[in-house]
């Protein structure tokens, strides 16, 4: 069976994130007054192969462990479709 992955990638929010401070200080120039932080992450989608729906939740947790996220910046959270 193929399965979707969907990996959420975020910085750790002990982190300060750069990009969202940008765009929380756009907003603020624009008007947008009740926006109170901005934290820009990324959004993978991942088609596996695999037997079952746990199966290919591993093969995404394990690549995004070793290529799609920096542990020691960001976490990462899984969806499978």
């Amino acid at each position: 069976m193929t399965f979707t992955a969907q990996v959420k990638v975020m910085p750790l929010k002990e982190l300060l994130d750069p990009q969202g401070k940008a765009v929380l200080g756009g907003f603020q120039n624009l008007g947008f007054s009740g926006i109170r932080d901005v934290r820009i992450g990324k959004n993978i989608s991942l088609q596996i192969d695999a037997d079952t729906a746990e199966t290919a939740k591993q093969i995404a947790e394990e690549a995004a462990g070793k290529l799609l996220a920096n542990p020691v910046m960001e976490m990462f959270e899984i969806t499978i479709s």
